[in-house]
């Protein structure tokens, strides 16, 4: 429908798409292949969008919070005020991304003079691991939750998450001239905006 009126489609989607086994940032141009059932699906709607959109936009991010709903933020916050400690996994590495810099990112793309289809990845700047993530978070807030660092075999999961998720955001920066903020500034902003609700 959106190719037969000349619409443009921007469709999020995630680092899922990769086994996340390498040690260097993901770029857009690397076989994807994903190691979970919510990767796959989420390859497969990808897919289906390139085969029937030309005009289309998908943006693959990770490790999404925000001031609204529920995230890793805003859980980590109440724990640290609850507990006394916490174990939190220190061998799984990405990339915080704050929603409000994404959708910064998205209104850029759509009001661009030209739109340039096509694959891109987006996350905020920096890398981190959820201990160095919480740590930071307990910081700014002033929690003073002991936060134990562990492995992920330490903490058995139904669906195991990827060890390394950083992803290469250099073709996003050139194709649309977009600036990234590091990670830990703009968790400062959501935490105040969480202070101000």
């Amino acid at each position: 429908v959106s190719s037969e009126n000349g619409l443009n489609v921007i469709h999020v989607s995630t680092y899922y798409d990769f086994d996340c086994t390498n040690y260097t940032p993901y770029t857009e141009y690397q076989a994807v292949c994903p190691a979970s059932v919510y990767g796959k699906s989420k390859l497969a709607g990808e897919e289906v969008l390139t085969a029937n959109c030309k005009n289309s936009v998908i943006i693959r991010t990770s490790w999404l919070y925000s001031s609204f709903g529920n995230n890793f933020v805003k859980t980590m916050i109440k724990l640290g005020t609850e507990r006394d400690s916490l174990n939190v996994i220190l061998d799984q590495v990405g990339t915080p991304t704050y929603a409000a810099d994404l959708a910064d990112a998205i209104l850029k793309i759509a009001s661009a003079e030209s739109f340039v289809p096509g694959i891109y990845h987006f996350s905020d700047e920096g890398v981190c691991s959820w201990y160095d993530f919480t740590k930071t978070i307990h910081r700014i807030c002033s929690i003073t939750c002991n936060v134990q660092a562990i492995e992920s075999k330490d903490y058995p999961a139904r669906t195991p998450r990827p060890h390394y998720s950083v992803l290469n955001k250099s073709k996003i920066k050139s194709t649309y001239n977009i600036q990234i903020p590091h990670w830990e500034e703009s968790l400062i902003k959501c935490i105040e905006a969480l202070s101000a609700k």
